[in-house]
């Protein structure tokens, strides 16, 4: 992964989201899929490897989009990969785009921190520019009815975001908590949501690494197909 155009970089509660999503049978089983702030390109290309669907990335922030647009076209998936210059407000409020099987969205986690001086790195880490109350609208929006939205939040602000999307009829079906180790607190919660009126919630959680630092079991079972030194 190239990633010097970008202002956030790979990070590993990144890589093991993408890992966890693209596990799910929804994705696995997608024709389309989308992928809300795409970065480097990371998340819709650890989907490509997992499924067949056509993915399109959405990017607001200029050297991001460069960065996915020059890591999907040095993918041997690049013909099923698709980038846009957009913030999604805009992308969204075309009535005429088509609805997703399946949204993936690693979302700008800060609200009321200091700003960082550079304006891209506000753009990826503050959200500011993407509230949540509007992501959430504009993923319901774009789903299929019965479709998926996998999110990553801190795990303090994921009940938060479980009210926004259920303000517009996305229903939480999974949460699996982020652990570093087990001897912490949870890092981050990964989290599914369905489009449709109810849905049963399924709780799992994941421990990177063991007490001598070493990876985890599980985690390396998810990203074995990834990391090339695993």
């Amino acid at each position: 992964m190239h990633q010097e155009h970008t202002a956030m970089k790979v990070c590993t509660d990144a890589c093991l989201f993408g890992a966890w999503s693209a596990a799910d049978a929804q994705i696995q089983n997608a024709k389309k899929i989308l992928d809300i702030g795409s970065g480097t390109g990371l998340l819709s290309l650890m989907l490509a490897q997992q499924s067949n669907a056509h993915i399109t990335a959405i990017e607001i922030e200029a050297g991001a989009f460069k960065q996915t647009k020059d890591n999907f076209e040095l993918s041997v998936w690049k013909d099923r990969l698709d980038v846009i210059h957009s913030s999604i407000q805009d992308y969204a409020s075309n009535k005429e785009q088509p609805l997703f099987d399946c949204i993936i969205t690693n979302p700008p986690f800060y609200e009321g921190d200091l700003n960082s001086p550079d304006n891209a790195k506000n753009l990826a880490a503050h959200s500011t520019a993407l509230p949540w109350d509007a992501l959430a609208e504009a993923a319901a929006s774009l789903l299929q009815e019965n479709g998926a939205w996998y999110v990553l939040v801190p795990t303090l602000r994921a009940y938060t975001m479980q009210k926004f999307a259920s303000t517009y009829g996305l229903q939480l079906s999974q949460e699996c908590l982020m652990y570093n180790d087990a001897k912490h607190l949870p890092i981050r919660a990964m989290l599914k949501f369905v489009k449709q009126k109810e849905a049963t919630i399924q709780r799992h959680k994941i421990v990177i690494k063991n007490a001598d630092q070493s990876y985890t079991k599980e985690f390396v079972n998810y990203l074995k197909d990834y990391y090339l030194h695993l």
